[in-house]
C-alpha cells in the first residue's frame, strides 16, 4: 500500500500570503503566525499587531483593522459553520482576557477577520437568523454586524479583486491560470528577504494543490523562467539534500554508484514537483535522452 501524499501546509502559507497582501504597510505591521493565547493548546491562525492604530492599511482587507486583529484561515478542505464563527470570536475575546494587565487589549481596537475560499452560504444565513447584518463592503469582503463587541469580516478569497489579491486566489486548489501568471509577474518586482520568503512559501503550497496547471504553465519558457528564478532557493535546497544522500549511499555502494542515485533522486524529484523534462535539462544540464531514461525506470534508483 502507497503511502498517503503529506497533507499540504496550506496555514504557513497563508501567513506568507498575508505577508505579501500587507506589503506595503509591512514595516509597521507585527505578524504573529500561531499565537498561543495561553500555556494549553488554543491558538490563533494570525494576530497581526498595528503600531499605528490611527493610520489606515492600504490594502482594503486591513481598512476594518485597527490595533488587535484576530486572524482565522479555513484551507479549501475545511469547512466554515457557525460554530467556527463563533469560536473564533471567542478566541478574540480570550486574547483580550489574557492581557498582561486588566484592559491592555481595549475592545475598541480589536477585530476579526476569517478566511475561506469559497462563499459560506449556509453560514451566512445562520448569521442573518441570529439576528446580524452581512454586507459586502468590496469584492469579496463581507463586514458583519449587529450582535457583535467588535468589528468581523469575512473574506471569499475567491471572490476578491483579482489585479489586487492575487497571493490569496492562487491559495486554492482550482487556482486559475491568468491569477498564477500575474501572480508571477507582479512579484519578479519583489526583492526584500521577506518578501522571497513569503512568494516562496505561497508558491510551494499552490503548486502541490494545481499540479496540472503548474505543468501546463511551465511549458511556457517565459513563465517557466519567472517560476525557477522566484523558487530557486527551494530547488536548491532539494538538489543539496539529494546530492548529500547520495554522497551518504556513496560510502556504502562506491562514490560513482552514489553519484548517479544522487542526481537521479534529484531528477525523479524535480519531475514529481511538476517539472517537465526539458525543464529538468536546462536547470541541471543533464542531455534529455538521459533524463527521460530516468523518469521511465530505466536507469535504476536504489533506496
Amino acid at each position: 500500500m502507497k503511502n498517503a501524499p503529506d497533507k499540504l501546509q496550506w496555514h504557513p502559507a497563508f501567513c506568507a500570503a498575508a505577508g505579501l497582501e500587507f506589503h506595503e504597510d509591512i514595516e509597521r505591521l507585527e505578524l504573529k503566525p500561531e499565537y498561543n493565547l495561553s500555556k494549553g493548546p488554543i491558538r490563533i491562525d494570525l494576530l497581526i499587531i498595528k503600531e499605528e492604530s490611527d493610520r489606515r492599511i492600504k490594502n482594503e482587507i486591513g481598512h476594518i483593522m485597527r490595533t488587535y486583529n484576530v486572524i482565522e484561515y479555513k484551507s479549501p478542505e475545511d469547512a466554515l459553520t457557525i460554530d467556527d464563527f463563533y469560536k473564533t470570536v471567542g478566541y478574540a475575546c480570550l486574547y483580550k482576557g489574557y492581557g498582561e494587565r486588566v484592559d491592555a487589549v481595549p475592545i475598541n481596537e480589536l477585530t476579526v477577520s476569517i478566511f475561506r475560499a469559497k462563499r459560506p452560504e449556509k453560514m451566512f444565513l445562520t448569521l442573518q437568523k441570529y439576528g446580524h447584518k452581512i454586507k459586502e463592503k468590496y469584492s469579496g469582503i463581507y463586514y458583519v454586524t449587529e450582535r457583535l463587541p467588535f468589528p468581523v469580516q469575512i473574506i471569499v478569497t475567491q471572490e476578491l479583486e483579482p489585479r489586487e489579491h492575487r497571493s490569496l486566489r492562487i491559495l486554492s486548489n482550482h487556482a486559475k491560470k491568468e491569477d498564477v501568471e500575474e501572480f508571477l509577474k507582479e512579484v519578479e518586482k519583489m526583492n526584500t528577504p521577506r518578501e522571497r520568503q513569503n512568494v516562496e512559501a505561497v508558491l510551494q503550497v499552490s503548486v502541490k494543490a494545481n499540479d496540472e496547471l503548474y505543468r501546463e504553465i511551465r511549458r511556457d519558457a517565459n513563465m517557466c523562467d519567472a517560476l525557477r528564478e522566484l523558487m530557486k532557493d527551494d530547488i536548491e535546497r532539494e538538489v543539496s539534500a539529494a546530492r548529500k544522500l547520495g554522497e551518504s549511499e556513496g560510502e556504502v555502494r562506491g562514490k560513482a554508484m552514489g553519484e548517479v542515485v544522487g542526481e537521479a533522486k534529484i531528477i525523479l524529484k524535480m519531475n514529481h514537483s511538476g517539472m517537465s523534462p526539458e525543464n529538468i535539462a536546462s536547470i541541471t544540464g543533464k542531455d534529455l535522452d538521459e533524463i527521460n531514461a530516468i523518469l521511465e525506470g530505466k536507469v535504476p534508483v536504489l533506496g
